[in-house]
């Protein structure tokens, strides 16, 4: 599914996020920036140990932060590393919210013109797809809508069901586009 924001267009994929030839991929980092299992341990098998290396030097980040490291192997050169909220910790809405944004304005203040994003706390992390979907959406269009650099925002989904739920969501915000 393919959106217009301004000069931006924002697609709905199923697929491998490290497959992605985008400027930056996302990963859906932990405060540590520890590359072990989910997104994160893809982008280590597929991009390589100096992901991790550099990840070490950064040395962390905050819930709701974002910071950028090389690609590696990865076709993207870039990896914003967003450190998504864990169920049950408090404010995982805002802290969603903030991930996203902190991403989007990373790439952008990078001079990135492409981005792609998961579905960020939805595996281990135990955030709802659902409302991951509506925060993230909402988010993007919103930061879409006023002054950015970006010229693709692709959201990459892991499987159809979770494709499904942002499909549903970009419709319900399309009125609003």
């Amino acid at each position: 599914m393919r959106a217009k924001i301004k000069d931006t267009e924002l697609l709905l994929i199923q697929g491998d996020i490290t497959e992605q030839d985008t400027d930056a991929i996302v990963n859906a980092a932990n405060r540590e920036l520890i590359l072990g299992g989910g997104v994160a341990g893809a982008i280590r098998r597929k991009g390589g140990d100096s992901i991790q290396r550099e990840c070490h030097r950064i040395g962390g980040a905050e819930v709701g932060g974002a910071v950028i490291s090389g690609g590696g192997n990865l076709k993207a050169r870039q990896v914003i590393h967003a450190v998504g909220p864990r169920m049950g910790e408090g404010d995982e809405d805002g802290k969603l919210g903030r991930a996203t944004l902190n991403s989007l304005a990373l790439a952008d203040s990078n001079g990135l013109k492409s981005i792609a994003f998961p579905a960020i706390s939805t595996g281990i992390f135990g955030f709802p797809a659902e409302r991951c979907a509506r925060i993230m959406l909402e988010v993007t269009c919103s930061y879409l809508s006023g002054e950015s650099r970006l010229r693709q925002v692709v959201f990459c989904l892991y499987d159809s069901a979770t494709l499904a739920l942002f499909e549903k969501r970009l419709e319900l915000l399309r009125s609003d586009l």
